[in-house]
């Protein structure tokens, strides 16, 4: 029985035996897929299957542990640190629409920074190179983007294409050893 809120957003029930049931596909799913039904702007509801009760908000700071824990680190450990600090203080009211605030602020930063870089490399010889590398930067923070869809599949690349990808992928995987040895 396909099952959806008036407002499309997907119901997804939490059993006892912590499986989780897409009623919209009739499937069980995992965590992994609830994350990637963010990432391609799926809106989603997850209730406990025995009491009906909103577990959405658990759900979603369990996928945030699961990512953090990945070895993919995106919040500091000051920052954790803080934000423990913050429950029980008279200002723990305020932060959730601060935090809400600070990360749209980012989204409309990171819009802005895209078509700063686009314009200052326009009709250059860097423009082509620029263009790939928003489109890298764009790939790694569509995260942040509510309702962003997942990009579409390219048409099947050509050989220079796959050539040129796997040259970018291993200069990046140099950069990456670069910063873990400047961190050491």
């Amino acid at each position: 029985m396909k099952k959806q809120a008036a407002d499309g957003i997907v119901i997804v029930k939490k059993y006892a035996n912590r499986r989780l049931y897409n009623t919209e596909t009739s499937s069980y799913i995992t965590l992994d897929h609830l994350a990637a039904m963010i990432r391609a702007g799926r809106d989603f509801k997850v209730v406990d299957a025995k009491t009906d009760e909103d577990i959405t908000h658990n759900v979603l700071t369990q996928i945030i542990m699961e990512e953090e824990s990945r070895g993919e680190t995106m919040l500091p450990v000051n920052f954790l640190r803080q934000l423990i600090s913050m429950y029980g203080d008279s200002m723990q009211a305020m932060v959730p629409g601060y935090l809400e605030a600070s990360m749209d602020s980012f989204r409309r930063n990171q819009e802005q920074f895209k078509s700063a870089v686009e314009g200052a490399f326009a009709n250059t010889p860097f423009a082509d190179l620029a263009k790939r590398n928003l489109a890298m930067f764009e790939a790694a923070t569509q995260g942040f983007k509510p309702g962003a869809t997942a990009p579409a599949p390219a048409a099947a690349p050509t050989a220079g294409k796959d050539a040129e990808m796997a040259a970018l992928k291993a200069e990046l995987a140099a950069l990456k050893d670069k910063i873990e040895k400047l961190g050491e």
